[in-house]
């Protein structure tokens, strides 16, 4: 599994992690301009639409024929300039994206399910910000898709790091069965850099006693994706530069929060 893939905006709909990649998780980026159109079907999967950029209207009409319209949904110039807005989308059943404004980018995220929750917008009170950790390792989490939604497997938001900050700190990792306290969920990060001709580094590692470790350090820059089907995985901003990232998550339980931190430096928690 290639675990970092660089930034590529090719095209209206972009397969950045194809289905088959990973377990669950797959990413798609669609770029529309205004009166453009997208449509498709979920099949078997849930989704969640992450509107980076731009307005749009988007229609879901279930097999029997109910149809529901969600108007004017999204709001930011980009991800950098507020909370997110997220649509939730079930399985079996058909959708079309129209764009309302020349920008629109969407990030397209979804995983198996046989959930029968209703199509959702997240925005607003549905989205809970929290400023997380202290110091040089303070950031903004937005968690949008959560247990507000009955979806099977997807926990999606954002995480803003100021510039020169650490985030997924202390670091953690949820691929090993310890219930409550642990649980095995895969993620995707998907990077954004302000300015643009920045980067950030993510060091995605392994426990010692895992058999098939890994300790990899990869350069993030602004488009970049990191597939994490394992290990701890801190973050962290270069000086003078914004880092934010999309973080979705899939699993056969789904649990916000359940996950373990390093011990070798969960201490800065107590300080």
């Amino acid at each position: 599994m290639n675990r970092h893939i660089k930034a590529q905006k090719d095209g209206k709909f972009q397969q950045i992690v194809p289905p088959g990649t990973m377990r669950f998780l797959d990413f798609a980026r669609l770029s529309l301009g205004a009166g453009e159109k997208h449509s498709g079907a979920t099949g078997s999967r849930e989704y969640a639409f992450d509107i980076f950029s731009g307005r749009a209207s988007m229609r879901v009409k279930t097999s029997d024929g109910t149809e529901r319209v969600f108007r004017s949904v999204g709001e930011r110039e980009d991800v950098f300039a507020g909370p997110p807005v997220m649509v939730f989308v079930p399985p079996q059943v058909s959708y079309e994206i129209e764009a309302a404004t020349d920008d629109l980018d969407v990030g397209v995220f979804s995983a198996p399910s046989h959930s029968i929750a209703l199509p959702r917008v997240l925005a607003g009170a549905d989205v809970v910000a929290r400023d997380v950790g202290r110091d040089n390792w303070q950031r903004t989490v937005y968690s949008a898709l959560a247990e507000n939604v009955q979806a099977e497997r997807l926990l999606a938001g954002e995480t803003l790091n100021p510039p020169g900050n650490w985030s997924s700190y202390p670091p953690h990792k949820h691929d090993q069965p310890n219930p409550p306290k642990e649980v095995v969920l895969e993620e995707i990060y998907f990077f954004r850099v302000k300015p643009a001709q920045g980067y950030g580094f993510i060091w995605t590692y392994t426990a010692p006693n895992d058999p098939e470790g890994f300790s990899t350090v990869f350069v993030i820059e602004d488009g970049d994706t990191v597939l994490l089907p394992k290990g701890y995985h801190p973050v962290v901003a270069a000086p003078g530069y914004q880092l934010h990232y999309t973080w979705v998550l899939a699993g056969e339980e789904r649990r916000y929060g359940a996950w373990a931190d390093d011990p070798r430096h969960a201490w800065v928690k107590g300080q």
